[in-house]
């Protein structure tokens, strides 16, 4: 008769830590990452007053240097070729940006959107974006 023991094996926390590491690490680092955008986003918006797309390229800028230098040292602990690979991260970034450049565009300039508004429901889509082509192009 089986018993229930494997089952309880793969759940066991350590087992499932080792099995989704990865993934887990990227999504907390993505968090930081989408909050310190948006953040600097908000600051030089609301507080310094420069103008929206200027002030999304500067946060994603950042955001987008921060992810790296935590993905390559503390989750896929990648120390080989960070030339490429930091390329790599920073066009999946830029295609990113200027996805959020033609929402940002569409909604706000155009439509008259709030571009706070427009900003925070902009980067889900650009997070799953950016997880898929960074998962398989930039960390392979």
């Amino acid at each position: 008769m089986p018993t229930a023991a494997p089952v309880l094996e793969r759940l066991a926390p350590d087992t499932l830590w080792q099995r989704y590491r990865t993934v887990v690490l990227y999504g907390v680092i993505g968090c930081s990452g989408i909050l310190l955008d948006f953040l600097l986003f908000l600051l030089l918006y609301n507080a310094v007053g420069l103008p929206a797309q200027l002030c999304s390229a500067i946060s994603l800028s950042v955001a987008i240097t921060t992810t790296f230098a935590l993905n390559s040292s503390v989750n896929f602990r990648t120390r080989d070729v960070l030339a490429r690979r930091y390329g790599r991260y920073a066009l999946v970034g830029l295609a990113g940006m200027g996805l959020i450049a033609a929402v940002l565009h569409v909604f706000a300039t155009v439509g008259g959107a709030d571009p706070n508004l427009v900003k925070a429901c902009s980067i889900p889509l650009v997070a799953v974006f950016q997880y898929w082509a960074n998962s398989r192009w930039t960390f392979q």
